[in-house]
């Protein structure tokens, strides 16, 4: 049974994408190379945090959970990122 890890991603300009794959090297090549419609024309993209393997339905709900987040405290209590990063 494939195993996921949630990501959070941040470019030059500070935007962040946070998703999920059983991939992260493949996925992170992706959004950096324009293969990824929703962070074409927007990288290069680094690697800030990445969760423990989780299952699938684990997965989507900690990516559900930080989108919700928007960016505020909660985000960063749960990834442990400092505001500045």
């Amino acid at each position: 049974m494939p195993q996921y890890q949630v990501y959070v991603l941040k470019n030059d300009l500070g935007r962040k994408h946070i998703g999920l794959s059983s991939n992260i090297e493949k996925r992170l090549f992706e959004h950096s190379f324009n293969q990824s419609v929703w962070t074409r024309f927007k990288g290069p993209w680094n690697l800030v945090w990445c969760s423990k393997f989780l299952s699938l339905s684990e997965a989507r709900k900690l990516e559900n959970t930080l989108k919700a987040q928007k960016g505020g405290n909660g985000f960063y209590k749960i990834t442990g990122l400092s505001q500045g990063s």
